[in-house]
């Protein structure tokens, strides 16, 4: 397993040469969106509108960050359960996003679509939200404010600790991890 330093957008080429187990620090801008957000968005994709970020190369993180203190960019920023994000996720993938962040597995569709799309699912530690906002730099609503903590929101992290659970080859790091551990008969 090896660790690499990515910087979004990322391309095809970033993400194929990612395996299950690695370790990134992801630098640049990507989104949040969670399961309202994504209703909203794929609904956009489906009739062919414009969305009010540009997926090509895209890096959704599945969080609704707490208020910020003053004078910090947002608050605790942990993941959210993803497989809430299931059904929007391969259209997303199929649209041009390369990665997703959440915790928690995925389902064999978005599994699927990963390695269609050469799209990676990133994992995050749950429970440390509070240390993960702190690699957050800048936060900004750029649509549904209206959904309060899950509004969607353009951010700019530096050295973000995620680790590849789903590859572009079909890897799953959380059954890769049982079969390490099964007992055979």
């Amino acid at each position: 397993m090896a660790t690499y330093s990515l910087t979004t957008p990322l391309t095809s080429e970033d993400t194929k040469q990612l395996k299950a187990g690695d370790t990134v620090l992801l630098n640049g801008t990507i989104f949040t969106a969670r399961d309202a957000a994504h209703s909203r968005l794929v609904a956009l994709i489906e009739e062919g509108k414009e969305l009010p970020f540009d997926l090509e190369g895209s890096v959704i993180y599945f969080v609704g960050p707490t208020p910020p203190k003053p004078g910090d960019p947002i608050g605790s920023a942990g993941p959210t359960t993803s497989y809430r994000m299931d059904s929007f996720s391969p259209t997303m993938l199929k649209n041009g996003s390369k990665g997703m962040i959440g915790k928690g597995g995925r389902s064999q569709e978005v599994k699927e679509a990963c390695v269609a799309y050469d799209g990676i699912y990133f994992g995050a530690t749950g429970g440390a939200g509070a240390l993960l906002g702190k690699q957050i730099k800048s936060a900004e609503v750029i649509a549904y404010p209206e959904l309060g903590p899950e509004a969607v929101r353009k951010i700019t992290v530096e050295d973000f600790p995620v680790t590849v659970v789903n590859d572009t080859q079909g890897n799953d790091l959380y059954q890769m991890g049982r079969e390490q551990y099964e007992v055979k008969n």
